[in-house]
Formats: C-alpha cells, sequence, structure tokens
C-alpha cells in the first residue's frame, strides 16, 4: 500500500462517515465492505435482499454493516415524495419517482441527499451514466461549480517527479469533449482536489502536443485559451500551458522548453485536452509505470458519490470508499 493510500484512509479512521454501496448483491463488493469495517474505514450501508447478502458474505463478518432493502424500507415513500418534489418540473409522476426509488442507486443517492449517509461509491456493476445521472438529478452541482469531472490519483513508485510520485490526472473518465471554458473548470476543481486529498500546494500544467505556441492548430489554440480563462478565474492558482508532459513534469526539460515557468517541470496536476487523451494517459502510466490508479474520483457534485471501474477488485473499492470519506470530510 502506498504512502498516499495510507494517509487517506488515517484521515478517513480519525473522522469516521458513513458510506453508502447500492451493489450489496456483488461478491467484490461485499467483500470489500468486509475490509472497510475491519480496517475502521467507515460505518458502511449496503443495499439489497438481506438474505442474498449474508449468502454471498459467507464467512466474511459484515455483522456491523447496516443492509437496506429499498422494496421493504419505511423510508420508500417519504425518499420518493423528495424525487417528486426535486423532479415533477422535468415530468416525472409520484408514481414513477416511487418506482425510481426502488432502484438501488437512486435509493443510495437520496440516503446521502438526506443526510442518513455521507457519500456513495458504485459502478462494480453499473456503467458510469448510471451511477452519476441520480447524482446529478438529487444531489445536483456544489456551489459555484459549473461543471461536474472526474479525476484518478496516480502513485508511481520510485518516481522524482510530481509531489513524490503522486499526481491528479484530469479528465481521464468523465467529460469527452469538453470546450476551452470546461477544461478551464476541470483544472480549478483539480486544484481543489489534489489539495484536499493530498495536502500540498497544486501546481497544473494544461498539456498538450504543444509548448508555448510550438505549434499551430485549433487544439493546441484550445489549451492556450483554458489556461487564459483558468488563470482569469483563479489568479491565486499555480497554472501554466500549454506545454507538453515532459516539459510539465521534467525539471531540465521544462526548463528548455518554458523558461521562466513556475509549473514547468514540477507539476504535478495534469490536466488534458479530452477524455480520449485522459483515459490514455492513465492507463500507460498505471501499466507501464506500475503505478496505483485510485478513481475514477468524481469532483464537482453537492456532495460526494463516485464511480467504480468495472474491472475494480475488492481492495480497489476499500480504496475509493477511503477517499470518498475523506471529500465528505471536506464538505
Amino acid at each position: 500500500m502506498s504512502n498516499f493510500l495510507q494517509a487517506i484512509k488515517e484521515r478517513a479512521i480519525a473522522q469516521k462517515k458513513k458510506i453508502v454501496l447500492p451493489e450489496g448483491e456483488e461478491i467484490r463488493t461485499v467483500k470489500a465492505a468486509a475490509m472497510i469495517i475491519a480496517q475502521g474505514i467507515a460505518e458502511v450501508v449496503l443495499i439489497g435482499d438481506e438474505a442474498k447478502i449474508k449468502e454471498i458474505a459467507g464467512d466474511l463478518d459484515i455483522s456491523k454493516a447496516e443492509i437496506v432493502n429499498p422494496l421493504t424500507s419505511d423510508k420508500l415513500v417519504g425518499y420518493a415524495d423528495v424525487l417528486f418534489e426535486i423532479r415533477k418540473d422535468k415530468g416525472v409522476t409520484q408514481e414513477q419517482a416511487l418506482t425510481m426509488m426502488q432502484d438501488p442507486l437512486y435509493f443510495g443517492v437520496m440516503m446521502v441527499k438526506q443526510g442518513d449517509c455521507d457519500g456513495m461509491v458504485a459502478g462494480a456493476i453499473n456503467a458510469t451514466a448510471n451511477v452519476l445521472r441520480p447524482s446529478l438529478q438529487i444531489l445536483k452541482t456544489a456551489p459555484g461549480t459549473k461543471l461536474v469531472s472526474a479525476f484518478f490519483m496516480m502513485v508511481v513508485p520510485d518516481c522524482e517527479y510530481g509531489h513524490n510520485g503522486i499526481f491528479l490526472y484530469a479528465d481521464s473518465g468523465l467529460n469527452e469533449n469538453p470546450d476551452a471554458d470546461a477544461v478551464s473548470e476541470i483544472a480549478i476543481s483539480s486544484a481543489k482536489s489534489f489539495e484536499a486529498l493530498v495536502g500540498a500546494q497544486a501546481r497544473i500544467a494544461m498539456l498538450s502536443y504543444s509548448t508555448y505556441g510550438s505549434a499551430k492548430n485549433p487544439l493546441v489554440d484550445k489549451m492556450q485559451l483554458a489556461t487564459k480563462l483558468a488563470k482569469e478565474k483563479r489568479p491565486d492558482l499555480l497554472i501554466d500551458g500549454e506545454m507538453q508532459a515532459d516539459a510539465a513534469i521534467v525539471p531540465a526539460i521544462g526548463k528548455s522548453k518554458a523558461p521562466g515557468s513556475e509549473i514547468a517541470g514540477s507539476a504535478n496536476v495534469l490536466v488534458f485536452p479530452d477524455l480520449n487523451v485522459g483515459n490514455i494517459a492513465y492507463k500507460l502510466t498505471e501499466r507501464l509505470a506500475k503505478a496505483e490508479a485510485y478513481g475514477p474520483i468524481t469532483q464537482g457534485i453537492a456532495k460526494p458519490v463516485n464511480d467504480l471501474s468495472r474491472g475494480c477488485s475488492a481492495e480497489d473499492i476499500v480504496g475509493v470508499v477511503a477517499i470518498t470519506c475523506v471529500q465528505a470530510q471536506m464538505n
């Protein structure tokens, strides 16, 4: 386990939060719940049929987990009423709200909305869109935030770059082709997330295949404009671009390609032009550099809801739950 994740777990343990796991009838989720409880990371709520969950658990100790079945919960009707009030202007009827609230993902998000849980983690067996849809409909975006985005925390072993080998990659999980304004918003949110999770100052590089206008193309123009907008919105942030990845993280190359830059050669937050680049970069870093990849972690939702990769392990779920706890603490 990396020092980063250990520190996150210790922070979660110090101020315990309650996290709902809607995929309670899925074996990796149940294993993760047992691990979370054993390590004291969080209080756990599993959604599903109690008999099925206990059968799946077998010898795993989930006795301290709360198990909730939306179909029999005494909160179902009340939650449905809240959903109806939120969505009636969108044409949702009372009957439809009641049906929607029987979905574990909607029920889990409503638990967070109503303060019955502090955060939610799902996605082991559900697509990202299905996890985030109820979150955006019920919780909406955080105050002062225009855009929900996703990032990965990358912990690269034996790495002299970034913050002791720790980087934030964004957007690596959600926005397919953000325009310049959206990229600037992703950069601003990412700075906050990095500082909250790592406890170090964010140093943000707006990445491109060009450094300081070495190439001319609309793709380059977008990152130049995104950098300008981010600086105008948040002049207090350490942010620069556009720049190539090596100029962003390698001091000698940064000095050569972007002389005078406060960021070149020392970036720890890497903002990508689009999801293609961000997703490819995180997967290559994970596999070729044997890095630990935590995410996708969402930012910009009013309360923490995080999506999992469907290829995740139980250990991955534990890590994302710990991060979700720290996000809840920051809220």
